[in-house]
C-alpha cells in the first residue's frame, strides 16, 4: 500500500539515531548526538530549494532553513527537536521503524520526528504549488530533552531578527496548547567533615545535613500548593536526584541533590531562587549551589495571531480549535523568554513519548500534514493578531 510522503519521511527519520547523551558516558557513539539526522534534514530541505544550514556544536548541531514570500504579513518559526531520549529497556528495535495496526513504532516516532515529518511533507507540497503565504523559519533544534542548547543556538543565529510567533511540534494529539509550566533546576550541596565511621561524633555527616534540606524543601512544596494557576494548577517542586558519600565506613563530607521546580506564568525567577534560599537558611552547612531556568513557562493569549492563525487552519481541517494547557514543558517557553510568543501543537500523545514501545498513529501524522498545509497557505495578520 502506498504511503503518504509524511509517513515515508517519518520512517527515514526514525531509522537515523539521534539520542541525546544526557550527560552520560555510556551512550554508544553510533547512536549518540543529532548530527546524522541534522545532515539528512539539511540535504532534504536543500533539495526542496530552501536555504538550509547547520548551526551550533559539531556533534550537537541544529538545522535552520528559511523560505521567504514577498509581501508576506507574517514570519512564522516552526521548531521540531532533533534529539530523542535514550533507548534503555526498549522492547522494540528503536531504529527499525515498523507499521502495525495503523501505528508507526520506533524511538522518536512520537517525540518529535512525527512533527518534523508532517511539517516537511506539508512544506514540500506548498512550495511545489507556489502557495506559501507566510515567511517561514523551519528549525530542527538539538538538546530539547535536556538543556535546550539548540533553541538558544537558534536564537543566537537569528540575532536581532524575531519571527512574529512560533510553533513547537510536541505531541499534543493535534490539540492547540497555549499554556504550560516552565522548568527550573536547583542543585543543593551539603558540606560536612569526613571521619571514620567507628566514631561518627568526630565528623559531620553531609548526608544527614542534606536530609534536613529535603525535609525543608518538602515543607516549601506544601506551601507552593497554595499558589495556583487556573489553567495549570499549582507550582511544584520535586527532589529528583540525590548523591553523596564514599564508603559505608566513612562519614561523608559531601552530598548533593537536584530539585525540579515547575514555574507558573508570571512567577519572577529571582523570587523563586530567593524562596529556595529562605527554605535552607536555618540549615548550617547546606547551600544553593546553582539555579537555572531550563525552559520558561508559556502563556499565550487567545487573541494572539499564534492562536487565531492555528485555529483557522484547524477549522479548515475539521480539527478541534479550543486552546488547552498541558503539564509538560517545551522549547516554546525558551523562545517566549526571548520575545517570540508561541503555541505547541503536533501529532501523537505525550503518554507514548519516551516509552519502551514508542509509537505514533499514522493517521495523526497525516492529519498534521494537512493542518500544516492549511497553515502555510493562509495569510498571517502579524504579531498582535
Amino acid at each position: 500500500m502506498a504511503r503518504e510522503p509524511c509517513t515515508r519521511y517519518l520512517r527515514d527519520y526514525v531509522a537515523i539515531p539521534s539520542v541525546n547523551p544526557m550527560q552520560r558516558e555510556d551512550i554508544p557513539a553510533e547512536i549518540r548526538g543529532e548530527r546524522r539526522y541534522a545532515e539528512h534534514l539539511r540535504e532534504q530541505l536543500r533539495a526542496m530549494g530552501l536555504d538550509a544550514e547547520l548551526i551550533g556544536a559539531d556533534e550537537r548541531p541544529s538545522v535552520v532553513a528559511e523560505a521567504r514570500v514577498p509581501g508576506a504579513a507574517e514570519t512564522l518559526l516552526i521548531a521540531s527537536h532533533l534529539d530523542t531520549v535514550p533507548v534503555d529497556r526498549m522492547t522494540i528495535d528503536p531504529f527499525d521503524p515498523r507499521i502495525e495496526g495503523g501505528r508507526l513504532y520506533g524511538r522518536g516516532a512520537c517525540d518529535t520526528k512525527a512533527g518534523m515529518a508532517a511539517v516537511v511533507a506539508a512544506l514540500e507540497k506548498v512550495l511545489a504549488r507556489g502557495t506559501l503565504r507566510r515567511n517561514l523559519v523551519l528549525v530542527g533544534e538539538a538538546d530539547e530533552e535536556l538543556g535546550s542548547i539548540g533553541a538558544r543556538d537558534v536564537l543566537a543565529h537569528l540575532g536581532g531578527r524575531r519571527p512574529d510567533w512560533m510553533l513547537a511540534t510536541e505531541p499534543t494529539g493535534l490539540r492547540l496548547v497555549t499554556h504550560h509550566k516552565g522548568i527550573a533546576l536547583a542543585r543543593i550541596a551539603a558540606r560536612g567533615v569526613a571521619c571514620h565511621s567507628s566514631d561518627p561524633s568526630a565528623g559531620r555527616n553531609a548526608i544527614v545535613l542534606l536530609s534536613r534540606a529535603v525535609i525543608a524543601l518538602e515543607s516549601m512544596a506544601s506551601e507552593l500548593l497554595k499558589r495556583s494557576d487556573p489553567r495549570l494548577g499549582p507550582a511544584t517542586c520535586s527532589v529528583g536526584v540525590v548523591s553523596g558519600g564514599h564508603a559505608p565506613n566513612i562519614v561523608p563530607d559531601a552530598a548533593w541533590l537536584v530539585m525540579d521546580r515547575r514555574l507558573l506564568p508570571g512567577e519572577r525567577i529571582e523570587q523563586v531562587e530567593r524562596e529556595i534560599e529562605d527554605a535552607l537558611r536555618d540549615i548550617d552547612g547546606v547551600e544553593l549551589e546553582s539555579y537555572s531556568v531550563e525552559k520558561g513557562p508559556l502563556a499565550t493569549p487567545a487573541s494572539h495571531a499564534a492562536v487565531t492563525g492555528c485555529q483557522q487552519a484547524l477549522a479548515i481541517r475539521g480539527l478541534p480549535t479550543d486552546p488547552v494547557a498541558v503539564a509538560f514543558s517545551t522549547d516554546a517557553g525558551v523562545f517566549r523568554e526571548h520575545d517570540i510568543p508561541g503555541v505547541v501543537l503536533g501529532p501523537g500523545s505525550i503518554s507514548e513519548a519516551h516509552t519502551a514501545a514508542e509509537f505514533v498513529e499514522v493517521g495523526q501524522v497525516e492529519a498534521a500534514d494537512a493542518f500544516f498545509v492549511a497553515l502555510f497557505e493562509s495569510e498571517g495578520t502579524g504579531r498582535e493578531g
